[in-house]
């Protein structure tokens, strides 16, 4: 049986991963500032990680949501703690386009309401739900029976304004946008949202699947705005890897049995692989070097004089080459062994580990300024 074509594939085959580096099958290491879309936050085969993972192997692999597991709950606990959320209701589920369909199906149960407001460049994963809340013509596809989506543009509130009606169950927006291009909404417009939203009865949803886990330098990216929104879809960086998901829930909606369902969501090794994530960024202050870093990065880059564009907060990061660059990301990939990140048709992303050190940053820099002279 052949593989189902559908990935554009780089003819390399990592082998072995530490930290921010990457070796493939021939031994040739590679510098890692992508991170699979920004899935590894703690850096790669963390020792606390690796032991937590192949402890709780040796204990019980997988047990579905049927029983009790200890284990959410201390996740759970320490994920509210965290990230500043301690009084919201957490979800588990495997992915951030599960997460995301999860929270427009809870709006809509929560409102009555059908229509989904979203926003043009959004991508917010490949559910039927998210699928249909994400900008992009190549992955159209229907959402649920009588449901509408409208897709205004990023940052307006005068058209944001003018689609807000009395039929809107949610608005969903992206903390960051990240395939859509590193597209940083303006504090002002999420707390914009947030003050139109309540008073139309309509819930807020925050997609911080490649922006929040401390990418930004606070746990949230939204939360430089200073808003609490009734729902926040995260993923990506959560398992370091293991795929997993998670929806925070205001505390004012209420679940009922059989209210929303996974099967593998919140199973031993995701939690596990979760406190384990949380455990290391506490201990060695991953949010605070996500901020460090990321700021010493756009200062370094800004000055730059082929870069326009330059966007980002924390360690997720984009910036625009001129179309005769546009080859800059093969050759930091093939000449000086350096993953990197893009966005169509000359955009850059920089999504390293939040434990990326300041010499890593440095290697990246000097590479970046050889290829844009």
């Amino acid at each position: 049986m052949k593989l189902f074509d559908v990935y554009p594939l780089f003819n390399i085959t990592p082998v072995k991963a530490q930290g921010s580096w990457l070796w493939d099958e021939k031994g040739e290491k590679y510098l890692d500032l992508y991170g699979g879309h920004a899935v590894i936050s703690i850096g790669h085969s963390h020792p606390h990680y690796v032991k937590s993972l192949s402890d709780q192997l040796a204990k019980i692999a997988f047990y579905s949501n049927s029983v009790q597991n200890d284990l959410q709950a201390k996740f759970a606990e320490k994920l509210g703690k965290i990230s500043g959320y301690e009084d919201y209701q957490l979800f588990l589920c495997n992915s951030g386009a599960e997460a995301n369909e999860n929270a427009l199906k809870l709006a809509s149960f929560v409102t009555g309401r059908k229509k989904v407001i979203a926003f043009k460049k959004a991508f917010h994963g490949r559910t039927s739900g998210a699928v249909a809340a994400t900008d992009n013509p190549k992955i159209v596809a229907p959402f649920n029976a009588g449901h509408e989506i409208v897709f205004v543009p990023f940052n307006d509130e005068t058209a944001f304004s003018q689609a807000l009606d009395r039929d809107v169950a949610a608005v969903i927006i992206e903390g960051i946008q990240g395939v859509g291009g590193i597209q940083v909404p303006d504090d002002s417009f999420l707390k914009f949202l947030e003050k139109k939203c309540a008073a139309n009865g309509s819930l807020l949803i925050l997609d911080e699947i490649q922006s929040g886990y401390g990418r930004t330098g606070k746990f949230f990216a939204h939360q430089f705005a200073g808003i609490r929104p009734h729902l926040i879809t995260t993923a990506k960086g959560m398992g370091n890897g293991f795929p997993i998901g998670g929806l925070f829930i205001h505390p004012d909606i209420k679940p009922w049995s059989g209210m929303l369902g996974t099967t593998f969501g919140g199973n031993y090794l995701a939690s596990v692989a979760g406190l384990a994530v949380l455990e290391v960024m506490e201990k060695e202050n991953l949010i605070r070097n996500a901020a460090t870093i990321g700021t010493y990065w756009l200062d370094k880059l800004a000055t730059f004089p082929a870069i326009t564009g330059l966007r980002g907060r924390g360690l997720m990061i984009g910036f625009d080459v001129p179309e005769t660059l546009k080859h800059v990301r093969q050759d930091l990939l093939f000449k000086h062994h350096i993953f990197t990140g893009e966005a169509k048709p000359n955009t850059i992303r920089l999504l390293p580990s939040l434990a990326m050190t300041k010499d890593e940053a440095d290697l990246f820099l000097t590479a970046l300024n050889k290829e844009l002279q």
